[in-house]
């Protein structure tokens, strides 16, 4: 990674690396031009007699989606592995990947599932498409900038 960012940085300067689960190196994936990444959690409503109408609430779930726009890119390691994963299901459809950010955290998600949504389809003059989520699998592991 490049070296540790304060203030307000380009979104490029997030690296992410994908890998076989457990493996000792995770590889960039070369060509993506998009990374989307959303938060969904489960939030527990109740209104107790004692809140006067009031809702109270507790969220109690946690789950991150990483959606990813990039071009097929041959003989790229990560872009490979991604694109190796089109025709798999179950647990062979499962990667580590780790999000690096400018200011030093990482967050790994280990078991991510990805779920590919096109490869290589599209207009003739296009640049054949790699769009995939990563869909955390368990609670990600969290390392905070120093």
């Amino acid at each position: 990674m490049a070296e540790t960012v304060s203030g307000v940085y380009p979104c490029y300067q997030n690296q992410f690396k994908i890998g076989a689960v457990g493996a000792q190196t995770l590889n960039t994936i070369a060509d993506c031009t998009t990374f989307g990444v959303s938060f969904n959690d489960g939030v527990e409503e109740w209104t107790p007699y004692s809140s006067e109408g009031w809702t109270r609430r507790l969220k109690t779930a946690k789950s991150i989606t990483i959606t990813v726009s990039a071009k097929r890119n041959v003989g790229d390691a990560g872009n490979d592995f991604v694109a190796g994963l089109a025709f798999v299901n179950g647990r062979q459809s499962e990667a580590d990947f780790e999000w690096d950010f400018p200011d030093g955290t990482t967050v790994k998600l280990s078991d991510a599932v990805i779920n590919l949504t096109a490869l290589g389809a599209g207009d003739s003059t296009a640049v054949a498409p790699l769009e995939f989520e990563i869909l955390s699998n368990g609670k990600p592991t969290v390392t905070l900038a120093a």
